[in-house]
């Protein structure tokens, strides 16, 4: 059995995006994807409150896009209540 070179890894290309027989969805949803979150996730291990202010800016995106569901979720029942019980 050859284990080959330990000490020197010969590392291939990146992981490919598999086929798809959507091209146009999937490009929607990449840039639906880089838009929320466009940065890198921080790796810093010096203090916890700098490492969770800089969490909270990598999330920051996603938390958006929560309070906004969270927003239609409580808004919508609502709305329809109001207008189906106090049509004027």
């Amino acid at each position: 059995m050859e284990l080959g070179n330990i000490s020197q890894p010969v590392y291939g290309p990146g992981p490919e995006a598999p086929g798809s027989s959507t091209p146009g969805l999937v490009e929607m949803v990449h840039g639906f994807l880089r838009l929320v979150q466009p940065n890198a996730l921080p790796i810093v291990v010096c203090c916890f409150s700098f490492f969770l202010s800089q969490l909270l800016l990598y999330e920051r995106g996603f938390l958006v896009c929560a309070a906004i569901g969270l927003l239609f979720i409580i808004l919508v029942p609502l709305v329809g209540c109001c207008f189906c019980c106090c049509r004027c």
